[in-house]
């Protein structure tokens, strides 16, 4: 897999996105469920908050070998705990220069990877489980679609429609002749309302 163009500023934007969705999340819909089926809604912001941690480990250095895959949901503000858990991936990312996104490799979750498709894999992340976690709560699942759109060429050429068994992720779901990016990124994933 060869490294994309900088999505650094999506990732940003991806996260701050997903910061707001985790703000609207109201207390009575917490355990609701999301279309991501391992997950309800609490479980993926735990999630969700160690997808964080683990972009900061990718920069910092250079695998999340042996980290969570959830955090605890905290107490208090949650989508300030999230907020505060991506801020420190960003000057972490910065320091990286282009060149090092194309050459310098992490261990991902998905295997040695340039940073460059590291970051692009997160912003993925943050987008879909972001779609998730709006339908599940009845907010906007749509991200801002020039956000979305290159995200979602670069998932098209990198894994096929129908996906191996140990790939982690679902087949391709068809999306509605009417889908926005964001659902159409969800079902390339594997999602559906």
């Amino acid at each position: 897999m060869t490294a994309p163009a900088d999505f650094r500023p999506s990732l940003i934007r991806a996260q701050d996105w997903l910061a707001e969705l985790i703000a609207g999340v109201r207390d009575d819909q917490w355990h609701n469920p999301t279309p991501c089926t391992e997950y309800d809604v609490t479980a993926l912001v735990e999630h969700l908050l160690a997808v964080q941690q683990r972009t900061l480990l990718l920069a910092t250095v250079g695998t999340v070998e042996g980290a969570p895959r959830e955090l605890p949901l905290p107490a208090g503000d949650v989508a300030d705990t999230f907020r505060a858990a991506f801020a420190e991936s960003r000057p972490a990312w910065a320091a990286w220069t282009p060149e090092e996104l194309g050459s310098r490799t992490v261990v991902h979750p998905i295997g040695v990877v340039p940073g460059g498709v590291a970051v692009m894999m997160y912003t993925e992340e943050n987008l879909t489980h972001g779609w998730d976690l709006a339908v599940a709560t009845g907010q906007d699942a749509e991200a801002p679609a020039d956000l979305v759109e290159p995200v979602l060429a670069f998932m098209k050429n990198a894994l096929p429609a129908e996906r191996p068994p140990m790939m982690p992720f679902a087949d391709a779901i068809e999306p509605a002749a009417d889908a926005a990016p964001t659902e159409r990124l969800a079902n390339w994933m594997g999602r559906s309302r």
